[in-house]
């Protein structure tokens, strides 16, 4: 599968969700989704978990950057893949969820099992645990073994913790962020149409979302992206 450095980091080009699907198929790797904030990131433990694993495309960012060098790429949104992937797994494959809220990731348990009959989940649990609570984590992945974990703590403590994980109990991971929240619908979809239109989806939830700060630096690391893309110095 081709690949570009961009800003260090190595990023995968998928053509399409099918094809990213064929490749992971038999992978024990962690997946991750790479976004300006990540290609911008600086921190060298992050990018090392990022180009010894299998980072797709999951900002328009990171779709231009890709053409930019050469390869073509689809923007492939984390945010849905993981039920792609729980969609072509879940008659054959276990799994195992830890994030969000104890109230989120109940109703994203409940929701997934009525839309997947008989899916395997062999054990889940909320995102609010300290360090001292790890190595129990750690010990339930050894014990229930499976196939598939999806951890949605935000980068880049999901990135850590899926590369402590993976060293202790090989499996396919997956970074999810905010998934379960939208799944659940605690957060909203950004529009379709602003999607089609716009593309740049961080400043919608930035404008509905008016007093979070945090929201606002992070749309000022995408001009960032913007002034290095344009100027060559990705």
């Amino acid at each position: 599968m081709e690949h570009r450095y961009i800003n260090s980091k190595k990023i995968f080009g998928f053509k399409s969700r099918s094809e990213l699907l064929a490749h992971i198929s038999l992978q024990k790797k962690i997946l991750i989704a790479v976004g300006v904030e990540k290609i911008l990131n600086r921190d060298i433990k992050l990018t090392k978990i990022i180009n010894e694993n299998i980072a797709y495309c999951d900002g328009v960012g990171a779709v231009m950057a890709l053409k930019k060098k050469g390869l073509y790429s689809v923007k492939i949104p984390g945010a849905k893949f993981w039920l792609d992937l729980i969609n072509d797994h879940y008659k054959t494959k276990t799994f195992y969820l830890i994030g969000s809220k104890e109230i989120v990731i109940k109703d994203t348990v409940n929701k997934l099992k009525k839309e997947f009959d008989g899916i395997n989940i062999v054990n889940f649990r909320d995102g609010y645990f300290g360090d001292d609570e790890i190595s129990l984590i750690e010990k339930d992945l050894i014990l229930k073994k499976p196939d598939i974990v999806f951890v949605a703590l935000g980068s880049p403590k999901q990135e850590y913790l899926m590369d402590h994980f993976i060293k202790k109990h090989p499996a396919l991971y997956m970074g999810l962020g905010g998934s379960f929240d939208l799944y659940t619908g605690v957060a909203k979809e950004v529009p379709t149409i602003w999607k089609k239109i716009f593309k740049w989806e961080g400043i919608y939830r930035a404008f509905n979302d008016f007093r979070n700060m945090k929201r606002w630096k992070r749309q000022l690391i995408a001009f960032k992206f913007i002034y290095k893309y344009y100027f060559n110095k990705l």
